[in-house]
């Protein structure tokens, strides 16, 4: 992979990871406290936390191409590294109090990390047929 490709891939998983917390909030909010509103903070911490989250993706990042199970490998490191520096981070920052902030935001991270690798799967599962596709034309013109 390419720089200029990991670069496209941070940024469309930042995008993802903005867009899952910004309609799950929004969606609980209008559940629970639909008078509640964003303050602009909230939603810069949003986007830093986001943003965080998706430079971590450098962890999965690999010049040459490893075998399945080092991959898994790295998608478990991955995650346990973005849920220890997010939950860190927001407890240096005061943004979550005590056993059960923690534990919710635990289950929130996890629940936006499924939602970005199901994502990202469904698109590299495109990306493979594309290229299956075009490798089947070729070798039937050759």
């Amino acid at each position: 992979m390419k720089y200029s490709e990991l670069i496209k891939e941070i940024i469309r998983d930042f995008l993802i990871i903005f867009a899952s917390i910004i309609i799950i909030i929004a969606v609980l909010r209008q559940i629970y406290d639909p008078d509640a509103s964003f303050e602009l903070k909230t939603v810069f911490t949003i986007m830093a936390f986001s943003f965080l989250g998706a430079l971590t993706g450098i962890i999965l990042y690999m010049p040459h191409e490893i075998s399945e199970n080092k991959m898994r490998l790295r998608v478990i490191l991955h995650f346990l590294f973005l849920e220890s520096l997010l939950i860190s981070l927001a407890v240096l920052l005061n943004l979550v109090y005590g056993t059960f902030g923690i534990l919710l935001l635990a289950l929130q991270i996890a629940a936006v990390y499924a939602i970005v690798r199901l994502l990202t799967y469904k698109n590299d599962k495109k990306e493979a047929q594309k290229i299956n596709e075009r490798l089947k034309t070729y070798k039937n013109e050759v």
